[in-house]
């Protein structure tokens, strides 16, 4: 296991430990709720979660396909499974050393870096459902630092506006999970409350591992 994927797995593994305790908190009343991701009810952002999870598992394979996801009537437990899935195989992975470039359509992606990358994605994701159910829990402060340093590196200006909103200002005393959220152009106080906007269909997510 080379030094870098192992932290990176070590991070997506804290990662999925928060998402499996705000998951459990999710209801088949809670999935027609409005999320902080505005054109996404609750079902459709565990849609693009459940993708997501596929799409970085395939990559310890070195391949990512980009097809849609199929649909599917049992997502949360679905999600727990894949989340254990996951990391099993970059567990797997990283036990015998593989740490080359993962093909992601036509482009390539060090094991490192997209690991980390669904570490963050992950995070950020699940603190979205806890915004929408009303029940989340703030993302750990160890967790949020180590994260920091990832969304600098994978977060690209051109990503604003499409897949993350603008930097929001942050008080000097805030702390690492608040820093991590205004990065990613979410406001950390935001409490949703009444109906969704319409959508009348799951998103086809492929096109992209973070969002």
């Amino acid at each position: 296991m080379t030094r870098a994927l192992d932290g990176a797995v070590e991070l997506l593994d804290r990662s999925l430990a928060y998402a499996r305790g705000v998951l459990a908190d999710v209801a088949e009343a809670d999935l027609d709720r409005r999320t902080p991701c505005t054109a996404w009810t609750l079902r459709a952002l565990l849609a693009h979660m459940e993708d997501a999870l596929d799409a970085f598992t395939e990559a310890a394979s070195g391949v990512v396909r980009v097809d849609p996801p199929p649909p599917t009537r049992t997502r949360v437990d679905a999600l727990r499974e894949k989340a254990c899935a996951l990391l099993a195989a970059w567990t797997r992975a990283a036990a015998t050393s593989r740490n080359g470039s993962v093909a992601v359509g036509d482009a390539g992606l060090a094991g490192p870096v997209l690991v980390a990358a669904a570490a963050l994605e992950i995070t950020v994701h699940a603190w979205d459902v806890g915004r929408a159910t009303g029940r989340g829990r703030s993302v750990p402060d160890d967790l949020a630092r180590g994260l920091l340093a990832v969304a600098g590196v994978v977060v690209d200006p051109a990503d604003r506006g499409v897949r993350f909103g603008p930097v929001r200002p942050v008080a000097d005393d805030a702390t690492y999970a608040g820093q991590l959220l205004a990065f990613l152009g979410r406001d950390a106080d935001l409490h949703l409350a009444g109906p969704p906007a319409a959508m009348s269909r799951e998103p086809d997510t492929r096109g992209g591992l973070a969002s």
